[in-house]
């Protein structure tokens, strides 16, 4: 899509959560849906057309590239709870060099199906969905944060295990991550929204980067350049997310990526962060949704004073931007109404 498209929206002052698992959940087959393509199609315009956006959102679930990094590699573990505690070794990269190109895992390609069913009906913007690699890759380390940082103050992979592995597994989770995305491309994605929670000041070092962001540009910037690289060569969009925590200069290098949406998680102030980020990157955010569940910890009373703050200041800075919820808005078992409740709250509200 040409960058107008997401400037107009801004400008029409669009308001979209990224809801679909709201809807999912509402289905008495869910995880059924979740395997079928066409039904979960369904469920992600259904979501698009309740919001009122055009865009059709896959449901967010940042364990399908683990997954299938498992499944190349033949391992059988827990997805939730495996962590490789010693690096691959030669035989792990033959493997994994051997079946990077091989059949999807059953839960990735009914994400592709859905986004091919969503192009072929037309009627919303068809969405792809991925973790970035970074955060992928934390996924497989039961303590990142050390080698990272270790790898930050000049330890190199030869010198230490664990930076050796740490930089062997974020191959795996980019080239995984590329796959993911070249599959959604080929059937019909548009746009591609990457999540990167991890990469924030949790992992990287502050002080580390006020010195040099050498190892943020190699882990993070670099690996998210080759997901940048792909997207353009097929002429579609990138929507970059993070919902971390991050700083001032982390906002700065998101921006280096040049995505055509910039969303980030409400630990972060958006009409400042705004003099961080090209007016041709459109902010979106970031009202605090994981907390809708519950009145004592927003109530809705908050939400119509937080989404009216946001709006207005915003606007007041001229930086095009799109109202929406920090980050996937989960279903939460006998919270689901006042979740809803919220959600057209932010909606809706009059904002002068």
């Amino acid at each position: 899509m040409k960058r107008e498209y997401y400037l107009d929206l801004a400008a029409k002052g669009l308001r979209t959560p990224i809801g679909a698992d709201l809807i999912l959940h509402e289905k008495p087959d869910h995880a059924a849906i979740l395997l079928d393509g066409k039904r979960l199609a369904g469920v992600m315009m259904e979501a698009a057309t309740i919001y009122k956006t055009p865009f059709a959102f896959p449901v967010m679930d940042l364990e399908l590239e683990k997954a299938a990094v498992l499944g190349i590699l033949g391992i059988t573990e827990s997805v939730h709870t495996f962590h490789f505690d010693s690096c691959p070794d030669d035989a792990a990269v033959a493997r994994f060099e051997a079946n990077i190109n091989g059949p999807l895992t059953a839960r990735m390609q009914a994400n592709v199906d859905a986004v091919r069913e969503v192009a072929r009906v037309g009627t919303h913007l068809p969405v792809g969905m991925s973790i970035g690699p970074v955060s992928l890759m934390t996924k497989f380390i039961g303590d990142p944060i050390t080698p990272i940082f270790m790898a930050g103050m000049g330890t190199t992979a030869d010198e230490d295990e664990e930076i050796k592995t740490i930089e062997r597994v974020l191959e795996f989770s980019t080239r995984i991550v590329l796959r993911s995305i070249q599959a959604q491309i080929e059937a019909g994605a548009k746009a591609i929204f990457i999540a990167e929670p991890a990469a924030n000041v949790a992992y990287f070092s502050p002080k580390q980067m006020a010195e040099s962001s050498e190892i943020w540009d190699r882990y993070v910037m670099s690996t998210n350049r080759r997901v940048k690289a792909l997207l353009d060569q097929h002429g579609v969009d990138l929507l970059f997310h993070c919902c971390g925590e991050l700083n001032d200069a982390m906002v700065a290098k998101f921006a280096e990526l040049d995505p055509a949406i910039l969303s980030l998680g409400s630990p972060r102030v958006l009409w400042e962060d705004a003099k961080f980020v090209p007016k041709n990157i459109v902010l979106f955010g970031n009202l605090p949704t994981k907390k809708f569940y519950s009145d004592d910890a927003i109530s809705p009373e908050q939400v119509v004073e937080m989404t009216r703050e946001l709006v207005k200041k915003m606007r007041a800075t001229g930086h095009p931007f799109i109202l929406g919820s920090e980050c996937d808005v989960l279903s939460v078992p006998n919270c689901v109404g006042i979740i809803r409740k919220k959600i057209d709250l932010m909606l809706t509200c009059d904002c002068g």
